[in-house]
């Protein structure tokens, strides 16, 4: 699938839109803060949780995953989106990066 559809199936995510922070640099937000990086063509960023279970996963998707450059200190990896990761695999990626960041949300800013 094309970056414009994991975007497109972020967006569906309640309380979701769609930003620019950066020139060339979409991003999915909900409340103000990120929980997708879809400025890359062929790569989704999405948080893992903490560094040790985003490290599980470079692990379990050798080749397909690295760890962000800057935030990856702090849980977040970025996938290919070259079909090497199964696309129900990438929804689930994409639905706890959401839900990590609708937890840190404070409750009067989270999607009802």
């Amino acid at each position: 699938m094309s970056r414009w559809r994991w975007l497109d199936y972020c967006l569906g995510k309640p309380g979701a839109w769609q930003d620019e922070p950066w020139e060339g640099d979409v991003v999915a937000k909900v409340g103000d803060k990120i929980f997708a990086f879809l400025g890359n063509e062929n790569a989704i960023g999405l948080k893992c949780g903490d560094r040790e279970t985003a490290d599980l996963l470079l692990d379990r998707y050798q080749g397909a995953a690295s760890k962000m450059a800057y935030i990856g200190k702090h849980g977040w990896n970025t996938f290919q989106l070259n079909g090497t990761i199964a696309p129900d695999e990438i929804k689930e990626l994409i639905d706890t990066s959401y839900d990590l960041i609708v937890a840190k949300l404070p409750k009067s800013k989270r999607p009802t």
